[in-house]
């Protein structure tokens, strides 16, 4: 998910927010949407409080001239007529991807700030910064901003051939590039080759950079590369890895929904191998 062409972010709550505001509104991680089931649709502001539904507010900026504004509602608060709570994965494909993506950062601003409410060094209360989005500790100081985890992914190619695997978590046959949180100390190149040694044994080379994305489960940044074939034999680590196999480029299994980054790495770089 990407940041929607036309939107600009803000940290700073305005005094009065008119209500034709979007409003992404969050229980216990699920978001409140109106409209239709086939095309469900982000309530205004004015909808969410005629709904009688009140939590605190995280201001996110505008997009196309519309505020829009995340609210952390009680885990108690009850579903409205013409409102139901949703999980963001039900949205792919429901919902239009600006708003899919400004949902996603919504929650993540909603998370961060139900799981930063003390302070981590000395667990007193901690408050809103004036500033910028982060969390102060009027007692010792202590800033806290919103987290944000590094996750590196990696598509080896050998020849013609593409190295994908299949977790254990995934769906029945389908399968995707491998990836791996970064760890304290690692350089993303570091990340990348770790990831690959350990998942299916394979050592890689000539690290190319594909793209970037935001990924709100809850709180990662995928950063997908390509890499090529180095060495090894491969093998998966049972743990987490199910299967791992090398596929022709032009016979490739079933594959993640488009609306991921792997889904883009492995159909250009399947696309570009084809035409090699």
């Amino acid at each position: 998910m990407h940041t929607p062409e036309g939107f600009h972010p803000a940290h700073a709550l305005p005094t009065e927010l008119p209500g034709t505001a979007l409003a992404f509104a969050f229980r216990d991680g699920k978001i409140a949407v109106g409209g239709r089931d086939d095309a469900p649709a982000i309530p205004t502001l004015v909808a969410v409080e005629a709904a009688g539904l009140r939590g605190e507010r995280h201001y996110l900026g505008e997009l196309a001239g519309a505020p829009c504004v995340a609210i952390a509602l009680p885990e108690d608060a009850p579903e409205r007529p013409g409102l139901a709570f949703t999980g963001l994965r039900a949205l792919f494909f429901r919902l239009p991807d600006p708003l899919l993506a400004l949902a996603a950062r919504a929650f993540q601003v909603v998370e961060w700030d139900r799981t930063h409410r003390y302070c981590g060094r000395c667990a007193m209360p901690t408050r809103d910064k004036e500033d910028e989005r982060a969390k102060e500790c009027p007692a010792c100081g202590y800033v806290a901003y919103p987290r944000v985890s590094p996750a590196m992914m990696a598509l080896v190619t050998r020849g013609r051939e593409i190295l994908l695997a299949r977790a254990h978590r995934f769906p029945p046959g389908m399968f995707s590039a491998l990836a791996g949180f970064v760890e304290p100390g690692e350089t993303i190149e570091d990340c990348l080759a770790r990831e690959v040694r350990e998942e299916v044994g394979v050592e890689v080379r000539d690290l190319r950079y594909f793209g970037s994305q935001s990924w709100a489960f809850p709180h990662s940044l995928m950063i997908a590369f390509t890499a090529e074939y180095a060495g090894g034999d491969v093998r998966c680590e049972d743990a987490e890895i199910a299967e791992a196999r090398w596929f022709a480029a032009d016979a490739l299994p079933p594959l993640p929904p488009s609306v991921s980054i792997a889904r883009r790495l492995i159909d250009e770089t399947a696309r570009r191998l084809a035409e090699s």
